[in-house]
């Protein structure tokens, strides 16, 4: 993907929250450190946002209703694992569960990420408008989630 796009920069911020989960379950065999999973987990909570407040509404008014409906369920089993990942470091849960529970985020994150980035990015240039494609870039220049947000999907 073209890294001027903004599927490409979207495409970036995937892998820059695997990198952040892969990094903390390295840290895991010794001294742990949260720096990187927490850092991960605000990041993906922010593309969520971002994904559902700039890119899928315009997607989804030209027509690909079906696919963004599938992000948005798959949206809230990621954010029902982040916080039982969140749950497990502030209960000071053995190494071992907080692996088991990175390691299925990762792989909920490979099978979304495996349908989003073909799916959905690769429209977000030819769909969006200049104005909506300006402020999705506006965003992940520096854009933050909204305290108390919560993904459409998620169940609360």
């Amino acid at each position: 993907m073209d890294v001027n796009t903004l599927g490409g920069a979207l495409e970036r911020e995937h892998r820059q929250i695997d990198g952040g989960i892969e990094a903390y379950l390295n840290s895991l065999d010794g001294p742990a450190d949260p720096a990187p999973l927490l850092a991960a987990l605000t990041g993906l909570r922010r593309h969520i946002y971002l994904e559902e407040q700039f890119l899928f509404p315009p997607l989804k008014a030209a027509g690909l209703m079906g696919p963004i409906f599938v992000m948005l369920r798959e949206h809230g089993q990621l954010w029902t694992s982040m916080d039982a990942v969140e749950q497990l470091l502030a209960d000071g849960a053995d190494p071992d569960a907080r692996r088991d529970a990175c390691t299925a985020l990762l792989s909920l994150l490979d099978a979304h990420n495996s349908k989003e980035e073909p799916i959905i990015y690769t429209q977000a240039d030819a769909i969006l408008s200049a104005e909506a494609g300006s402020a999705l870039q506006e965003f992940l220049a520096g854009g933050t989630t909204p305290d108390g947000w919560v993904c459409s999907g998620a169940s609360r």
